[in-house]
């Protein structure tokens, strides 16, 4: 059996193809294998959480790829890659998790076999997937290779994106929406946390009209009152409290394409502090947005953002945004641009960043950000429409 419902057409995954192998060419790169469950999706459409176990696709220069992973896990390859079945290849299950055996020795096997012993190989050596341990084993395992650190190589080459990826893009911001609309609405003093995730939740798999929902790569991230000085906290069984402020970092997901938005709610009257900040940060917003344009550099972005803040004695060492796109937990950013002022990047039409300024203080915290298109003119499409604002309920 084999796919019969693949996102993309045909001709969008050759144009992929085509992008990276000419980069693996300039690098002098004779295969490129890739274990970035984001890159092997974006390459050959695999799809599934087997994510845990040593996979990956062998990328060559004149021939269709190789999904390569655990035997149990072919059967989701089947359905889900562009590929014919003789370019899935599995290995057995006693190399799963075995202190005996290494799956990367069955791979050096394959790669051998391939005809690479002695030639140049690109891995991607900073990888949330790819351990020392797997790198030693190839290394050793297949030592006439030369093992080149090609790390965000497939990466770079989805930065622009195509027009069927901005059309997925905009269904997930019509979910990103719809979450942010309910937990406005939910978010009153006494209701205990878990219960407006369990309904984030219930509003991101849903979806809306007949756009399902997709597992975001990160979970919801809400703390609240002084615990939002630390921008990673998820949830617990508390209930929100009148005088607190609580900002929510959410996404819709579909199909694995990620339309990050975030949105702070206060509860009660606002102290000035705050107020002056959400001022700051909204004309700052602004700014970034009419400086994200083509022809622009990504630190012109950070830079315009950055003005406004610390007019307001606002200071904020963090960069205020990455690109998105397709993504896999533990992150749904693609790892390459940042939006900083070291970062002189040129923009161009197609690329999309979750434009994200969140401020972290001593005692408070507040977040209002978007994910925005760089058009091929004028300033940034914003992919979801709300007001850009603190939400105060009393």
């Amino acid at each position: 059996m084999t796919t019969t419902d693949l996102p993309f057409t045909a001709d969008e995954y050759q144009r992929r193809l085509t992008r990276t192998r000419t980069e693996m060419a300039k690098r002098g790169l004779d295969a490129l294998f890739v274990t970035d469950p984001s890159n092997q999706a974006w390459l050959t459409g695999y799809d599934g959480w087997s994510f845990y176990v040593h996979q990956g696709v062998i990328l060559l220069p004149d021939r269709d790829p190789i999904w390569w992973g655990r035997n149990q896990d072919m059967a989701g390859a089947m359905r889900t890659v562009w590929m014919g079945a003789d370019r899935i290849w599995g290995y057995a299950d006693n190399y799963v998790q075995s202190t005996e055996r290494h799956p990367m020795q069955e791979l050096a096997a394959r790669l051998a076999g391939l005809g690479l012993e002695h030639t140049r190989i690109g891995v991607e050596m900073d990888n949330y997937y790819f351990s020392a341990k797997a790198m030693d084993v190839l290394a050793t395992t297949l030592a006439g290779a030369t093992w080149i650190d090609a790390t965000a190589l497939v990466n770079w080459q989805r930065t622009i994106k195509s027009a069927e990826e901005i059309a997925f893009m905009r269904k997930a911001a019509r979910i990103s929406e719809k979450i942010v609309d309910g937990l406005i609405e939910r978010v009153t003093p006494g209701v205990s946390k878990n219960d407006v995730v369990a309904e984030i939740y219930r509003d991101a798999i849903r979806g809306v009209d007949d756009i399902w929902g997709d597992y975001p790569a990160i979970v919801p991230l809400l703390p609240s009152g002084p615990d939002a000085a630390a921008p990673h906290l998820t949830w617990n069984g508390r209930p929100f409290e009148t005088g607190h402020a609580t900002f929510f970092e959410v996404s819709g997901c579909y199909r694995r394409y990620h339309a990050p938005f975030c949105r702070t709610v206060f509860l009660g009257k606002p102290p000035d502090v705050l107020k002056r900040a959400e001022a700051a940060l909204v004309e700052g917003l602004q700014a970034g947005l009419e400086a994200a344009r083509p022809g622009n550099r990504a630190c012109d972005i950070a830079n315009a953002l950055a003005a406004p803040l610390e007019r307001a004695g606002i200071e904020r060492g963090a960069r205020c945004g990455y690109p998105i796109g397709l993504s896999y937990p533990p992150d749904w950013g693609e790892r390459t641009i940042s939006l900083r002022s070291e970062d002189e990047t040129l923009l161009e039409p197609g690329m999309t960043f979750h434009f994200m300024p969140g401020l972290w203080m001593l005692d408070w915290g507040l977040e209002i950000t978007e994910s925005i298109l760089i058009r091929d003119n004028g300033p940034a499409e914003t992919f979801c429409n709300r007001p850009r604002q603190m939400f105060v309920k009393d």
